[in-house]
């Protein structure tokens, strides 16, 4: 190895430790924030319980910390109120979250408001040891960001769906447009509902998880495809929006290939769509149907993922799994189909588009009424330039 190399791997080592350490205090910071934003929504809180004060009291709270804090940002009167708004949603758990600023000896370089409300806070007293679901509740709230926190709040509420949405945002790493567009097609309801045999073709333990990956439906609405389509023309457009594809799919999923050739007894196979998972640490089969599921495509899938595990799994990789996705499906037909098929497979109905209902259909102008109506508005401005 030559001292440039050496030197390369040296320079990387020390560029991921670097990065990690970011990472690391990029977290730690926020956790530090929402708590203090969910202490200062508490003092808030019990002052006006305890005063019979309206919400009056928010706009000169934040005019005061703005005066006497003026370098600290966060704390407008809108801010405020959301730090209150948070603690009513989740005192539920406030048993457990820390309270540091009970240690807090000398208020003086507090400002006096602020001041005045820690002073009064009771926060002394004993607690009960928090149990292992309030612990990850409270984990998780200190890990989301605090524009998460109210995009849940304001779309879903259902506290534990919005503790499920806080999960699955910190596993997957979404931002906030993702996890605006998850809930929106209503992920909760999809993941782990296909319809597989996973059970019977998989060892329990990646039975669970392989099942908790698959959803359905798959919404593709991210695809501009209109019918009449192939299944050809979908696949491309699949491919075109591979990155948004890979989203909805879910973490873990790594593309290998379109039309992805495999030669058995010398003749030619062509896959739709070959992925590897690297949570399951198994290649995942991805085969695009036009209208219903048949049965016929569950015998063909299990020629398939046979296929890829003689040719292409590694000795510690798990079995291959198949994804059969088709326009829509009779789940009991699905069932059946794969009930003596040997090989883990599941078959799940995708979306273009969410359809619209009857009566919104009729309400919307067409087209022409559209264009009508800005030739109108352009001639109006063109009236007013004059």
């Amino acid at each position: 190895m030559t001292d440039m190399i050496r030197y390369k791997n040296l320079l990387n080592s020390i560029k991921n430790r670097i990065r990690s350490a970011q990472i690391r205090a990029t977290f730690a910071a926020n956790a530090e924030m929402i708590l203090m934003y969910f202490d200062i929504g508490k003092m808030i809180h019990e002052r006006q319980q305890k005063e019979g004060w309206s919400s009056s009291v928010i706009p000169r709270l934040s005019k005061d910390i703005k005066n006497e804090l003026s370098d600290i940002k966060g704390f407008s009167e809108r801010n405020l109120g959301r730090m209150v708004a948070f603690y009513r949603e989740y005192s539920c758990v406030s048993e457990i979250l820390p309270q540091p600023v009970a240690k807090l000896d000398n208020y003086e370089k507090l400002p006096r408001t602020v001041a005045k409300l820690l002073k009064s806070s009771d926060l002394s007293s004993e607690k009960m040891p928090p149990t292992v679901a309030q612990v990850e509740k409270t984990n998780l709230l200190k890990n989301i960001p605090w524009g998460h926190h109210f995009l849940l709040i304001e779309k879903i509420k259902n506290i534990d769906i919005r503790f499920w949405y806080m999960g699955e945002a910190i596993k997957n790493g979404w931002n906030r447009d993702i996890l605006a567009s998850m809930i929106k097609n209503n992920l909760h309801n999809r993941q782990g509902n296909s319809s597989t045999n996973f059970n019977q073709t998989l060892p329990e333990m990646q039975s669970d998880l392989a099942a908790k990956t698959l959803k359905d439906p798959y919404i593709f609405d991210f695809l501009t495809i209109a019918e009449p389509f192939a299944e050809r023309e979908l696949e491309t457009e699949l491919i075109k929006h591979l990155e948004n594809f890979l989203t909805e799919l879910g973490t873990g999923f790594a593309f290998v290939g379109r039309q992805y050739k495999l030669t058995v007894s010398d003749k030619d196979f062509y896959i739709d769509l070959l992925f590897y998972h690297l949570k399951l640490r198994s290649f995942v089969i991805v085969e695009l149907k036009k209208g219903d599921f048949k049965p016929e495509y569950a015998g063909k899938m299990n020629f398939y993922c046979s296929a890829v595990d003689d040719l292409l799994k590694h000795s510690t990789d798990q079995p291959t799994i198949g994804l059969i996705l088709c326009e829509s499906k009779n789940k009991i037909f699905a069932e059946y189909a794969l009930r003596d098929i040997q090989k883990p497979i599941g078959v799940s109905d995708y979306e273009l588009t969410k359809a619209l209902p009857e009566n919104l259909k009729s309400s919307l102008p067409t087209i022409e009424e559209l264009e009508k109506a800005l030739e109108i508005e352009d001639e109006s401005d063109k009236k007013k330039e004059k």
